[in-house]
Order: structure tokens, then C-alpha cells, then sequence
């Protein structure tokens, strides 16, 4: 039986991994990418490059998003070379980007009366997931549209999980990334006071890596030890996570829920990027923490 074409817009870090992993997977995928380097990529690796999302649109059956921020995501669904513009009914589309509720609201009322249903699908995981087809996808919107999806989520990721109905799944997706912005800086704080304490950073990660206390988490495993190697290479760069972290106290605002640990954390990732920190590793929010301190935690 034929492959049904799928329409993927975005080919960054993220997004050109993913639509390489479902033209692997033999499925026909018609790509979009402002950016010619990023559809280059994708087309030498299978994948039809398009002229517009529009033109995209037009040739899927699902379709898929991964962009930036909700302006981004505004214009490439709703403007005039747009994804609505060149949709046929029945199409579903899928954004796996991280932005505010408001926007997943807009485009799927937007897309209602042509006959298009939008689901969002943003994703836990970074470019090394991408890559291996490991994401964990956070899906709102219409139920009945998730086994038509599923075959695609499968492919580019290992799990993913119904949370409710239209922008559910942006929300538990801020909530998820405010609480991992307040983590790393909270992480930063406590290996600053190991190197101003006397305490040896490597003696202080095996202790809470191994010793079976609350501390530990993901982020610590996966980022205490490149911070005191200072390596900053980014798999999730400090701007978005800024973005991210912006976008969740705009929600806690919003549900009136006082949030001052998170408004902290988002003044020290402005500070982090103001200071030119922005496309490093969102770990380099500890650059901000060492500039408090006046010395690196890395040795090197």
C-alpha cells in the first residue's frame, strides 16, 4: 500500500532530523525551510523540498511543524503562502513547537471552517533524540486524530502521551521546561558553592549521582559534569530556553499562581543571553552565576 505524504516545516536542529527520520522510513515528504543550507540538508538526505509552507500543505495528508516561537509559528499557518492557505480538508496538522497556548488556540480555530484539524505536539528531548527518533511527544487537541498521527510519532520518537484537548499539550509542555529553567540555575547555584566551599565538584557529583538523595535529577546526570568540563556545545541553546522559560511565567501569571522562583530564573536567563551567551548550551546559564562568583567552576 502506498506511503500517505507528509509535509514537514522546519529543518533546524530539531525539525531536520525528524522529517529525515520519516523519509527513512519510506513515507514521501514534502519539507519547507526559510533558511537553503537547512532544506539542502534535508533534500540530499530524501526529503522534497518545497517552495513555500503553502505549496507543502497542499501535497500532505499530516503535516508536520517545528519552529521557533509563536510569531513564527503565526505567520507560517496563517499568512498568505501559508499552511491554511494551502491545506485541502482532511489534513491534520501537528506542531511540535514550543509556544504559547494562545497561538495553538488561534491556528486551531483558524483551521476549523477549511476542514483542517490542528494538534499540537510539542516535544520533550533535544537534537541528539531528533536524531535517534527517541523524542517523547506531549499531544493536545482532538482525540479521535490521535491514531492517524501515531504511526508518524512512532517513527520520530519512542513514547508519547494524549494530555487533552486544544493547547493542553503547550501547556504541560511550559509547566515541564519553567520547572527545568528553575532546575539549572538551581544547579548552578549549588556547584558554585562547591567550588567557593572547598568542596571537589567531581567528589560532590558522584555523592548526588550515586547516593540515592532527592537532589539528583536528569538535568544534573546530564549536565553537571560538561559544566565542570566547560563544555557549553548546545543540544537545547540558552536563548530558547529564555524563550521557554518567558513563556511559562506568562502562563503563571495568567492562572494566577505567584511564581518567584521562576521570575528569577527568567531575569538570570536574560542576563545570560544580554551577555552574549544565548546560542551556547542552555546550561550556560551558569555563565551568569560564575560572573557573580568572579571565577569559573571549570578547571580549564
Amino acid at each position: 500500500m502506498d506511503k500517505i505524504p507528509i509535509g514537514f516545516i522546519g529543518l533546524g536542529r530539531m525539525g531536520g532530523p525528524m522529517a529525515r527520520n520519516l523519509a527513512a522510513a519510506g513515507y514521501p515528504v514534502h519539507a519547507f525551510d526559510l533558511d537553503p543550507a537547512a532544506a539542502a540538508r534535508a533534500g540530499a538526505a530524501g526529503v522534497a523540498v518545497s517552495g513555500s509552507p503553502r505549496e507543502a500543505a497542499a501535497k500532505a495528508a499530516v503535516l508536520f511543524t517545528a519552529l521557533p516561537d509563536d510569531d513564527v509559528v503565526r505567520a507560517t499557518y496563517l499568512g498568505a503562502e501559508g499552511i491554511l492557505a494551502g491545506g485541502r480538508a482532511g489534513l491534520v496538522t501537528c506542531d511540535c513547537s514550543t509556544v504559547s497556548p494562545e497561538v495553538s488556540r488561534e491556528v486551531s480555530t483558524a483551521a476549523l471552517p477549511r476542514g483542517i484539524t490542528h494538534m499540537d505536539t510539542p516535544m520533550l528531548g533535544s537534537q541528539p533524540q531528533a536524531v535517534s527518533g527517541e523524542i517523547f511527544f506531549i499531544v493536545g487537541g482532538d482525540p479521535a486524530k490521535l491514531e492517524r498521527i501515531k504511526p508518524y510519532l512512532d517513527i520520530m520518537g519512542k513514547l508519547h502521551m494524549y494530555v487533552g484537548g486544544s493547547a493542553m499539550g503547550n501547556r504541560v509542555k511550559l509547566i515541564h521546561n519553567g520547572l527545568a529553567a528553575v532546575t539549572s540555575v538551581a544547579v548552578a547555584e549549588a556547584l558554585a558553592v562547591c567550588v567557593q566551599s572547598g568542596v571537589d565538584p567531581y567528589t560532590f557529583y558522584d555523592v548526588v549521582r550515586n547516593g540515592g538523595g532527592m537532589a539528583f535529577g536528569t538535568y544534573f546526570d546530564r549536565r553537571a559534569k560538561r559544566i565542570f568540563d566547560g563544555e557549553f556545545s548546545p543540544t537545547f541553546m540558552c536563548e530558547l530556553m529564555r524563550k521557554d522559560a518567558g513563556l511559562a511565567l506568562a502562563l503563571a501569571r495568567a492562572s494566577n499562581v505567584p511564581a518567584p522562583m521562576l521570575e528569577e530564573t527568567k531575569r538570570t536567563y536574560d542576563e545570560a543571553v544580554d551577555e552574549g551567551w544565548g546560542k551556547e548550551d542552555f546550561s550556560a546559564v551558569t555563565h551568569v552565576i560564575e560572573k557573580r562568583i568572579g571565577r569559573p567552576l571549570s578547571r580549564k
